[in-house]
């Protein structure tokens, strides 16, 4: 298989590495899989399912009281101390005098820097108000479903398409929430989400941007950013790429400029944080996405009388990842290296208090529920050696 693909529009071929263009170059990826792959592809789903509903009963549990214990005892709500600095930022304070005070009231760490959010969401705050973020919030959600059904067009069933735009829908509910505007990690995830679906090769900069505020929120963004910058220097394209590293460049100066403001308004008695290693493993990400896309039960707005079987949830929070790796094309490709990539880095460092992580990779991730009968059905395909020949799709989509 050649790896110079069309970008599209029939344009200048794009050279790829073997790896990346010949995954990106498949529509149904499952398909081409050798009869051992796809036979240990759909075993490691069957033990992941079978190990999901015990694992993240146990560990949902023990993280939901102590949650309770926390809040029982009188520890301030995060939406609390950020609502009260942005109160004061708007009363004309400086952002890092408010915040480390605030922290510091409420027994907050402020070391290292890191544990002082970016000062972007409070300016803006004082700005748009929290009315203001609600609107963006719901924009972006909108950009997001509708990009989905768009970027899909002459890909997948339109069954899929209505499906994976009804699963974002659900799994970004989050954005309605009366105070979205004081969540970093939703308002960045909306971000990166929308700069996810919106991508073409050929017009790349309005993801850009999105990734940008994205990152200019919540440094946790920074990892999407450097995978995507992977995916342009392997596919030279190099204007992509220096707007990429500009942006890095950037982040990395705006960053440091924050470290010494943190560090210029830090008392000599401020409390150190406990550290960012807290090997948890994969259910903290399981318990993570359960939590922030309320898989435990249904949406409050359907205002049912039931909730969700208990087994369902960990499913609904593991099978997008299965559907995603189906999907095919540079944008399959790129969507499950970094929820994988993500769910590593939750799974190593965050602490059992950080599942609200896991806001960064809603609502995209969700839409790989649609794609999960494909999965299935191409697995069983290749181990029934079916000569199914999957037509070349283009990376870009």
């Amino acid at each position: 298989m050649s790896s110079a693909v069309t970008d599209g529009l029939g344009r200048s071929p794009l050279r790829l590495p073997d790896l990346v263009g010949r995954w990106s170059a498949l529509r149904r990826p499952f398909r081409h899989l050798p009869r051992w792959a796809a036979l240990a592809t759909l075993a490691l789903a069957v033990l992941a399912c079978i190990w999901a509903v015990p694992a993240e009963h146990r560990y949902g549990h023990r993280a939901s009281s102590e949650i309770h214990k926390r809040l029982s005892r009188g520890d301030r709500r995060d939406f609390d101390l950020y609502k009260t600095i942005d109160h004061r930022v708007a009363a004309g304070e400086n952002y890092y005098h408010a915040a480390l005070a605030e922290q510091r009231k409420s027994h907050y760490p402020t070391k290292p820097f890191v544990a002082v959010r970016l000062p972007t969401l409070a300016w803006a705050t004082v700005i748009v108000g929290l009315t203001g973020w609600r609107i963006v919030a719901g924009v972006l959600w909108l950009i997001t479903v509708l990009g989905m059904i768009w970027f899909t067009a002459g890909r997948v069933h339109w069954v899929e398409r209505i499906g994976a735009a009804l699963a974002v829908a659900v799994f970004g509910a989050g954005a309605w929430l009366t105070e979205v505007g004081l969540s970093h990690e939703i308002i960045a995830g909306l971000s990166l989400s929308a700069a996810l679906v919106l991508y073409r090769p050929w017009r790349w900069w309005p993801s850009l941007l999105l990734a940008a505020c994205a990152l200019a929120i919540r440094e946790l963004a920074l990892p999407f950013v450097l995978l995507w910058a992977a995916f342009a220097a392997s596919q030279r394209r190099w204007r992509e790429f220096a707007g990429l590293a500009a942006l890095v460049t950037m982040f990395a100066v705006g960053l440091a400029l924050h470290a010494q403001m943190v560090a210029a308004y830090r008392l000599p008695g401020d409390l150190p944080s406990q550290g960012w290693s807290g090997l948890q493993g994969p259910v903290l990400a399981l318990f993570g996405l359960m939590s922030v896309a309320s898989l435990g039960k249904l949406p409050g707005w359907l205002d049912l009388p039931f909730t969700l079987p208990l087994w369902l949830g960990p499913l609904l929070a593991l099978l997008p990842l299965f559907g995603w790796a189906a999907l095919g094309g540079r944008r399959g490709l790129f969507a499950t290296l970094w929820f994988v990539g993500y769910f590593m880095i939750v799974s190593i460092f965050a602490r059992r208090m950080n599942f609200y992580w896991l806001s960064l990779v809603l609502p995209a991730y969700g839409a790989g529920l649609a794609f999960v009968p494909r999965a299935l059905w191409d697995l069983v395909s290749a181990l029934r050696r079916r000569p199914h020949a999957a037509s070349a799709g283009s990376p870009a989509a």
